[in-house]
């Protein structure tokens, strides 16, 4: 397999191998720059020794997406991620079965979303619609198929099990951060990693991870480079790489955290430990939130330890934050998940905006209809 440069400028890559039946097969792929198909052949080398190419699409689509998930994913995702991706398979097989991934296009995979999205939530069907384009791009460019027959469909979901964000409004962020306060015991830190999760939009993992290296009280900034594996009890890495991240927190909350620093005196690593030496669990700390709000009488039907990172983004979104801020602050890799698992919330504040524009733009008009009455 060499580089062959085209009559028409373009250089050219052919890979032939034979699959385990003796049948031979040829793939072939023309690139614009030299330098790409010189990486594609030495990708294609190292899976043609390790016995892992395809046949150009003889494989099943979803046996396909299984197969792209262990070269590719596998190794690199947590396992509640994994998770994620096998419930992605299993729809494909549910509803796809043995379709050839060459026999795939924008009909089938229409008809696919269709079917699957009348019984499922707008979160799930969006999620899984990228791990499947995430796929298909990359058999693009393993030349195991010619066109991108996912980009542009639309998306089909089921409305009524489609839940809203839930968060706090405003005023009931204040309630509760008032009622935390007010009943803070060092030794039963749930309530400190509530405080915590309402003042840095941080995932549970990565609080209940928290070591007191990480926060730097001088510069007013906690890092989070590891999460906390309750199965195991101990650190593990973060979601992903953009997870790592270092988050910039107001004086307000670095006191209370340094009350708990000074009560633990060196005992403990982490951060949020109980007199036990225990780190607590989401369910010890969701069942502390939960009293918290009945106790408040703050009625929020299906609100858990999560929905204290969703309040953190309405808090930041009703004081006009910019939403690639809140992308980096929140750990996305980009703007577009944010975009997307907040789009409810985006579309709310964004008719606020569109109410405060047009009251700027009468209250425009009005001063040139006085302009033109002087």
């Amino acid at each position: 397999m060499t580089v062959k440069r085209l009559p028409s400028g373009k250089y050219q890559v052919q890979i032939n191998w034979y699959d385990n039946s003796g049948k031979r097969h040829f793939k072939k792929k023309s690139f614009d720059l030299k330098g790409e198909a010189t990486k594609w052949e030495i990708e294609m080398l190292s899976r043609k020794q390790e016995n892992i190419l395809g046949t150009n699409g003889d494989i099943p689509f979803p046996e396909y997406f299984y197969q792209w998930y262990e070269l590719y994913k596998e190794s690199n995702v947590t396992e509640r991620t994994q998770k994620t991706y096998m419930s992605a398979y299993k729809a494909l097989k549910d509803y796809l079965g043995d379709i050839p991934t060459e026999k795939m296009d924008r009909r089938l995979y229409r008809q696919f979303i269709k079917k699957y999205g009348a019984t499922h939530s707008k979160a799930t069907v969006s999620k899984f619609n990228s791990l499947y384009h995430a796929c298909v791009k990359d058999a693009i460019y393993d030349g195991d198929i010619k066109r991108d027959w996912i980009r542009g469909v639309d998306l089909v979901f089921n409305r009524q099990n489609t839940r809203q964000i839930e968060y706090l409004s405003i005023k009931d962020m204040q309630r509760l951060t008032e009622y935390l306060t007010s009943s803070l015991n060092p030794h039963f830190p749930s309530k400190y990693m509530i405080l915590t999760s309402l003042f840095t939009g941080a995932r549970l993992g990565e609080i209940q991870g928290l070591h007191w290296e990480n926060i730097n009280f001088k510069y007013h900034t906690i890092e989070i480079n590891h999460a906390w594996n309750s199965e195991q009890n101990q650190d593990k890495p973060t979601k992903s790489q953009s997870s790592n991240r270092v988050i910039r927190v107001n004086q307000f909350l670095l006191d209370y955290l340094k009350g708990l620093q000074e009560v633990q005196n060196g005992q403990y690593e982490h951060v949020f430990v109980s007199q036990y030496g225990t780190i607590p669990t989401s369910r010890a700390v969701n069942k502390v939130l939960t009293t918290a709000l009945k106790d408040l009488a703050i009625n929020r039907q299906g609100f858990h330890f999560h929905s204290l990172r969703h309040t953190h983004v309405a808090y930041l979104l009703a004081n006009h934050v910019d939403l690639y801020v809140i992308a980096k602050r929140l750990g996305h890799s980009d703007i577009t998940i944010t975009s997307r698992v907040y789009s409810y919330l985006i579309d709310e504040y964004r008719v606020k905006a569109d109410d405060q524009i047009e009251g700027i733009l009468d209250g425009l008009w009005g001063q040139v209809q006085n302009v033109g009455v002087n």
